[in-house]
């Protein structure tokens, strides 16, 4: 028996392909802009319709290429988070930005990098739980107040949709009142702590668009492509370790969403060809067997 996957899903009230294209990597080409124009217009010829974004990616770079490549088609759906702003004088290239009046100033400052009017999907970054930096001191915001401008600023028509990221399942459940279009966890074949939160977004027709969904990340992740079963099916099916485990991500449920970021066309054009790959009964028996551990590895 072998399984197939739908090559659409719902994204903020849209029909989107499901492999996107996360913009992260662009900041890589920061010199060399027409490299980064090129990458993104290939990535829509390609068939990306959606694109997920922060102003603090190269400190506005990623948004002022995708301004560039996206403008105001309505053929491609941006979606940015909020959250953390860009600080290049900083320890890090980011700093917490999670007070409501924040995350209106970040709101402001996407529309104007992206040029837009109105963001179609802004996502809330929380970091209640994932690997990475968690909120001390004023940056320790209720949630209901953050949701609170996010619907304010939604009813005022600068963003069309909200999502949450970096969320524990309490926290989606309290949310759900306001209207969700997605949730972007950290989630791979190796780190299913979500599997709960997975099933709920399902239930409420809620996307679900992992990030880093090859683990690995940070120091300690677990790393999809080291997996025995990984490279086993990977070496049967003459694919890549990582298409396998997007490939999974794609069969294991049908509003999974995927955002694979690059700074590279030939892996461009590998990540878009993940929604081809066909895995049999076995390998996917063989893949749900992977040990499943945790993604918990705070920075801060």
């Amino acid at each position: 028996m072998s399984a197939s996957t739908a090559s659409t899903a719902s994204l903020a009230g849209r029909t989107v392909f499901r492999v996107g294209y996360g913009a992260l990597q662009l900041e890589r080409l920061h010199d060399r802009r027409d490299e980064a124009v090129a990458l993104l217009r290939r990535a829509v010829e390609l068939g990306v319709d959606h694109v997920d974004t922060a102003e603090f990616y190269g400190f506005g770079f990623a948004n002022a290429v995708i301004r560039e490549v996206v403008g105001s088609r309505d053929d491609v759906l941006v979606a940015t988070k909020v959250g953390a702003d860009p600080d290049p004088g900083g320890p890090m290239p980011l700093r917490l930005a999670q007070r409501p009046e924040q995350l209106r100033a970040s709101v402001e400052d996407n529309l104007r990098g992206l040029g837009l009017d109105r963001l179609p999907l802004v996502n809330l970054r929380r970091l209640d739980t994932g690997p990475g930096l968690r909120p001390a001191g004023d940056q320790v915001v209720d949630l209901d107040d953050q949701l609170a401008v996010m619907v304010a600023l939604r009813d005022e028509g600068k963003i069309g949709a909200i999502g949450l990221s970096s969320v524990t399942i309490d926290g989606l459940r309290r949310a759900l009142p306001a209207g969700i279009a997605c949730v972007q966890n950290a989630y791979s074949l190796a780190s299913r702590d979500d599997e709960d939160m997975l099933g709920l977004c399902a239930a409420e027709d809620i996307a679900w668009v992992p990030f880093f969904p090859l683990g690995g990340a940070f120091p300690g992740l677990p790393k999809v492509t080291e997996e025995p079963a990984v490279r086993a099916a990977a070496e049967s099916l003459g694919v890549t370790p990582s298409q396998i485990g997007l490939a999974w991500l794609l069969h294991h449920a049908p509003h999974v969403l995927l955002i694979p970021g690059t700074a590279d066309a030939a892996h461009l054009e590998a990540n878009m060809a993940v929604s081809e790959i066909t895995l049999d009964g076995a390998t996917l028996a063989a893949l749900d067997a992977v040990e499943t551990r945790s993604n918990e590895v705070p920075l801060g």
